[in-house]
């Protein structure tokens, strides 16, 4: 499975976009934001533009009646209104594409034919819907501006002054408002998306993190136990290597000690394959290593030919809990393992020492290597391990040369 491969949405308007407006549906469809993909209307946008061309007709044959009762109304003037309001309801069907150029252009127009009124209202509610809320408060203040002009020079024949204004004010502001509403119901459904979005990112990224972090583990895992092993083996196969006339017994135990050293390997490569493959990181397998199997490690190290002293002060070794009993055994095992490949021959001494309640104290320490040692590829790679595993289990690690010329790793893991 390749995981570098970007996850596609799936697209969830299939079936449904007819019901929702075209600027809406391209911003909540997957596939709108590729490069060079134009907006194409829906049935609902066929729908409501017929609506609002209906209304602003409407509207203007309704003023129509209005021009036959204007007294000073000069010849001709009332045929050349009407054709402005028709070319104003026309202009009505681009006022998705050009809505705020559509409403400045009314306004002036609003001045010299009352039959535009209806698509004016329209052109406002439009630029409420689709742009922000600053065109709007600019055209719907321009639009209250005009009324006292508009009814000063073009008086009502039925209605008082002052109220036709205060209704042309009111009825700009109803509209713009109505406007404002269908938008914020938009951006509230974009902003929902977005958090969809958002915490559909945040959960792939837990789960990348968690991948990364069960590799880790598990490669940390596959280091603790492998690298002890392996590291027997080398020792005894260049035994083996440099005294081709040793005795037969000692050939003999070095084989046995390779023989199981590799036997041991394989049982815990096959049991973190089998990990690996379950994808359950239980503990149902062999039994994981506690404190009380320090003995059998020193042993091991001892026949391998390293001289180790091992001090033990605990009160109750039964009592340590597993997890941190485990933790000890990963620590003493690694710094054991570095003491055989950067200080061969010199003396080791591992400590252990601890009760409940003063937590566990664990400390391997070598003296310097008789003579110059060779640089050994990947070093420190097994410290780094081992501070994030005392971390873990919420203690600490330390390490470095100590005074004599020799090196020190100590650990302080919680015992309550």
């Amino acid at each position: 499975m390749n995981d570098d491969k970007p996850v596609r949405t799936v697209p969830v308007l299939q079936g449904r976009r007819w019901l929702l407006p075209s600027a809406l549906a391209d911003q909540l469809d997957p596939d709108a934001e590729e490069p060079g993909r134009r907006s194409r209307r829906t049935a609902r946008d066929w729908l409501v533009d017929f609506a609002c061309f209906l209304l602003a007709v409407l509207i203007g044959l309704l003023s129509v009646d209005t021009l036959d009762q204007e007294p000073a109304l000069p010849p001709g003037w009332g045929v050349a209104d009407q054709l402005i309001g028709a070319l104003a309801c026309a202009a009505v069907w681009g006022r998705r594409r050009w809505p705020v150029g559509l409403a400045v252009a009314l306004v002036p127009v609003g001045l010299v034919s009352l039959t535009s009124s209806g698509a004016a209202l329209v052109a406002l509610f439009t630029v409420a819907v689709h742009r922000p809320f600053r065109y709007t408060a600019w055209l719907t203040g321009v639009n209250m501006l005009m009324q006292p002009l508009l009814y000063w020079l073009r008086p009502d024949p039925q209605l008082p002054y002052l109220g036709v204004v205060l209704l042309g004010c009111l009825l700009a502001v109803t509209v713009a408002g109505w406007g404002m509403l269908a938008r914020s119901k938009r951006q509230l459904m974009l902003s929902l998306r977005d958090r969809a979005r958002h915490a559909e990112t945040e959960a792939r990224l837990r789960a990348e993190q968690a991948q990364r972090l069960a590799r880790e583990a598990i490669a940390r895992e596959m280091h603790d136990v492998l690298a002890h092993r392996l590291t027997l083996l080398s020792v005894h196969a260049g035994a083996l290597e440099f005294r081709p006339d040793a005795p037969r017994e000692e050939v003999v135990r070095a084989a046995g000690v390779i023989r199981e050293s590799a036997h041991e390997a394989l049982q815990d490569l096959r049991e973190i394959i089998g990990v690996l493959r379950a994808g359950d990181a239980d503990d149902g397998g062999r039994p994981q290593p506690t404190l009380a199997a320090l003995d059998v490690l020193v042993a091991e190290s001892r026949q391998a030919g390293m001289e180790v002293a091992f001090v033990r002060h605990v009160t109750d070794p039964t009592a340590v809990p597993a997890s941190v009993g485990r933790t000890a055994y990963r620590i003493a095992q690694e710094a054991l393992t570095n003491a055989r490949k950067h200080a061969p021959g010199a003396e080791v001494t591992l400590s252990v020492t601890g009760a409940p309640g003063d937590g566990l104290a664990v400390s391997v320490r070598n003296a310097p290597p008789e003579g110059d040692v060779p640089h050994v590829p990947g070093s420190g790679q097994g410290l780094i391990g081992l501070t994030e595993r005392a971390t873990l289990a919420g203690g600490a690690l330390e390490h470095g040369p100590t005074a004599d010329g020799g090196f020190e790793v100590r650990a302080r893991l919680p015992w309550g």
